[in-house]
């Protein structure tokens, strides 16, 4: 009993200091929002060449994968079957034509001879009539020529469009089957200045655009061509201007999204159909609140920001976002410009909890 009064008292312990964290307001600035969509730029026209007529092709003019003039020669076919059909309808033509000359001679000796009442009536309204079947297949026999010139004209085949041509799948020495039905596909060309750009819009981008055309807050792109931005995917910064110019009509049912398009200029051929790419389809110039990505968790679908109230304890505020400028990111909802947001050691900080504001700065990339 002696020995436990010698003891000293115990030491209380002391209570858990609050965890340090860094806090800033948001950053306060004047931008052009945009959204950004991502799609796939295609050419403005595609164009599969075939032949008109049938024949064995006889030459190539053209390096697979070259670009191509409107009108350049690409392949030619084998013209002698054509030619003789040609020379064999101007021989058609030449004696449509002796014979009707010898029914209009017929024709005014019976108009003598009718005056003179040798004929009958008769006679002459039948040599009118065998007038009238020469000059008929005089017309025929010319519009085979026509039709024989036109087959030879078409044994060259020639580019229809101006662009980048593919390959060729026919090679010399082959038969080509031409004309309307199961012709031969010989090669393909696509445009590639100007070049257009395809993507896809969520039912939500749909209707928040509609309504903020119905506000006058933006121009309707089906109506007039906004200006818009684009960038390949290995490109950081939208270097390629360009203006949307269509909308499309109604939403896919299956998949609840609208078709839109915008348009490139592309003078150097470097936008190549089938590439994908992002599309900035600006908006207006508004005041908005900036804040680093670090700044912002995800609490399932949601996306919260944490920050520090008068009390210093953490508030979780549920915010909706948008896009990334001069490296900050766009708070469309969900902040006031007051706010002390927790931009360092997130990670200690617990919803309720206390914790040691330290200042900090929101500061934004460029200009």
């Amino acid at each position: 009993m002696l020995a436990s009064c010698d003891q000293a008292p115990a030491t209380a312990v002391a209570p858990p200091q609050a965890p340090p964290v860094t806090v800033a307001q948001p950053f306060k600035d004047r931008v052009m929002e945009w959204d950004e969509f991502t799609g796939r730029f295609e050419a403005v026209a595609t164009v599969e060449v075939r032949a008109r007529v049938s024949g064995f092709l006889e030459a190539i003019h053209f390096r697979d994968g070259q670009k191509v003039e409107k009108d350049e020669l690409l392949y030619v076919i084998d013209k002698r079957p054509f030619a003789l059909a040609l020379a064999q309808a101007e021989s058609d033509v030449a004696q449509a034509e002796a014979q009707l000359e010898l029914t209009r001679n017929d024709l005014e000796r019976a108009r003598s001879l009718v005056r003179r009442e040798n004929i009958p009536v008769r006679e002459l309204e039948s040599r009118e009539s065998q007038q009238r079947r020469a000059v008929a297949m005089l017309a025929g026999a010319r519009a085979q020529v026509d039709r024989a010139k036109l087959d030879l004209d078409w044994c060259d085949v020639r580019a229809p469009i101006a662009g980048r041509i593919s390959d060729s799948r026919i090679d010399v020495g082959n038969l080509i089957t031409g004309g309307d039905v199961g012709a031969s596909l010989l090669t393909t060309i696509v445009t590639m200045d100007p070049i257009h750009f395809v993507m896809e819009g969520s039912e939500s981008d749909y209707l928040k655009f509609s309504r903020q055309v119905a506000e006058g807050i933006r121009t309707s792109a089906r109506t007039e061509q906004p200006p818009v931005a684009g960038r390949l995917a290995d490109e950081q910064e939208f270097l390629h201007a360009g203006k949307m110019d269509f909308v499309d009509n109604t939403l896919d049912l299956r998949s609840g999204t609208i078709r839109a398009r915008a348009i490139f200029e592309n003078p150097s051929w470097f936008l190549t159909p089938g590439v994908f790419g992002r599309l900035r389809l600006f908006g207006r110039e508004t005041e908005v609140l900036l804040i680093p990505d670090d700044a912002i968790a995800s609490d399932q679908a949601r996306k919260i920001v944490m920050t520090v109230n008068g009390e210093s304890r953490v508030e979780v505020r549920t915010v909706e976002l948008g896009p990334v400028i001069r490296g900050l990111r766009v708070v469309r909802k969900g902040l006031a410009p007051e706010d002390r947001v927790i931009v360092a050691g997130i990670q200690r900080a617990r919803p309720g909890e206390p914790v040691t504001a330290q200042p900090g700065a929101i500061e934004p990339q460029g200009k």
